[in-house]
């Protein structure tokens, strides 16, 4: 049942509720670990509505991010927001898919070349079950190694021009692990401000300096250099192939003459490059026409376009060596199952086989930027490779009109503070190969009229509430 507009059905005490916890929220950074736009303040010891009532563990209640995601969730019910995340798919989640017995178009998953849905890459897996199990029951260094795991890695070290590759179990523990493990404590780590939070962690864990300079901002990462750099020995900068929220590239040429001219490393997270960027779909390097080989480190998932989950480092024969001897993300955890990286395997064949994937994918890209600019819709710095944000400025608003989305049947995830800064919330549609230019049509129509709607009800979001306007 569709909801009232939340500025009506707020009575003045419970708007004046909402308004605090939305300052709040604000000055407490909110939560990232449920990315969730508002907030309110949960009474001393109380639990969530509905949970099982307990004795221990004793004192949680007291940490002040549990603090945080609780009022978040009470704020957000306060203005009458429904959460937009852990969306419940009923079966394999395509470019239709089905939530809460309906059928909607799926603008939400990264299935980029259509790979999660051929059957080529479920018949590897498959075989790979039959041959050997389920899991690969121990780590690489134990027992877990299997023939397709060496297979997959040496068909990414020929993706990449490079000596050698390793596969992960997780994507994320990928960037923790290598950052941690090649990065000491006379070193230094520079991001992009808009890097993922894989990276942040690694860097994190590592001993080195971290410095983050604002996206894309080559000029200021020079600056940096300049004064930074005869005070490290090692300098590594990090930045991804294609921007997962925003949809936009590095300029690689810029950040390897910097790499030369300052004898650093350049690592770049290909997580989200793979497939959508390039002529082809293999990547940053494509794009721009460089040698693979020219990058000194080059990270990605097989989550996205490979059909999988886990993750991947493709370097030199050194590099790779440090890291199966002690990345603790590899050295400690079970290896990649083996039906995984058989279906991770195939994908990437299939990738440069089928090369009218990537092809389509951006065509549909260019498509969406354009009817969604007749529309008067902002994509931001976008170009149109899998990755469309549109933007909305509001966290409550965009949560809203993600609802208001989901009624009518079109799946599409907003990305709220604190996943990006305060006051760039957006949509973020992932494309497919698989979608088709009448179905983008159709999703952005869908998206101009609710938020018509919304802005008729006199819905404004936090902006609103605390007189910023919409």
């Amino acid at each position: 049942m569709r909801q009232e507009p939340a500025r009506r059905a707020l009575d003045p005490a419970a708007r004046r509720a909402a308004l605090a916890a939305a300052r709040l929220a604000s000055a407490a950074g909110g939560s990232a670990a449920m990315r969730s736009p508002l907030a309110a303040p949960s009474p001393e010891g109380a639990s969530p509505p509905g949970a099982a009532q307990t004795a221990r563990p004793k004192g949680l209640e007291r940490l002040e991010s549990l603090r945080q995601v609780q009022m978040l969730d009470r704020a957000g019910a306060a203005l009458g927001l429904a959460t937009p995340y852990f969306r419940l798919h009923e079966g394999h989640a395509r470019v239709r898919s089905r939530i809460a017995g309906q059928e909607v178009a799926n603008f939400a998953s990264y299935d980029y070349l259509g790979l999660n849905a051929d059957p080529r890459p479920r018949a590897a897996a498959h075989a790979a079950l039959d041959r050997y199990g389920v899991s690969a029951s121990g780590s690489r260094m134990v027992s877990g190694t299997r023939p397709v795991h060496l297979a997959l890695e040496e068909a990414l070290a020929r993706h990449y021009g490079c000596e050698a590759a390793l596969s992960f179990v997780s994507g994320h523990a990928t960037n923790v692990s290598l950052i941690a493990t090649l990065m000491e404590e006379r070193d230094l780590v520079l991001s992009d401000a808009f890097i993922h939070n894989s990276v942040s962690t690694g860097m994190a864990l590592s001993q080195a300096a971290r410095r983050s300079f604002p996206h894309n901002d080559l000029a200021a990462l020079e600056r940096i250099l300049e004064n930074a750099r005869p005070l490290h020995r090692h300098v590594l900068i990090v930045v991804e192939g294609l921007y997962s929220m925003d949809g936009d590239l590095p300029d690689l040429p810029r950040l390897l003459a910097l790499r030369d001219r300052y004898d650093a490393w350049l690592l770049i997270d290909e997580a989200h490059a793979l497939g959508p960027v390039g002529a082809t779909g293999k990547g940053v390097f494509e794009h721009f026409g460089i040698a693979p080989s020219e990058v000194d480190i080059w990270m990605g998932t097989l989550s996205k376009t490979l059909a999988s989950t886990g993750g991947y480092v493709a370097g030199s024969g050194a590099l790779i060596r440090l890291l199966s001897e002690r990345a603790p993300g590899h050295v400690f955890s079970v290896a990649l199952p083996p039906c995984l990286a058989a279906s991770a395997l195939e994908a990437l064949r299939l990738l440069g086989a089928e090369p009218e994937r990537a092809r389509t994918l951006q065509a549909n890209g260019t498509h969406f930027l354009a009817r969604a600019a007749e529309l008067g819709f902002d994509c931001g710095q976008a170009i149109g490779a899998g990755v469309l944000p549109v933007m909305v400025g509001d966290s409550a608003l965009a949560s809203k009109l993600s609802e208001r989305l989901l009624e009518a049947g079109v799946n599409v995830a907003p990305v709220t503070f604190p996943g990006v800064p305060m006051g760039s919330a957006r949509l973020r549609f992932f494309l497919s190969s698989d979608h088709r230019p009448e179905g983008i049509d159709m999703a952005l129509a869908a998206t101009r009229a609710a938020l018509d709607r919304l802005a008729e009800e006199g819905f404004t979001g936090v902006a609103g509430l605390l007189g910023q306007g919409g």
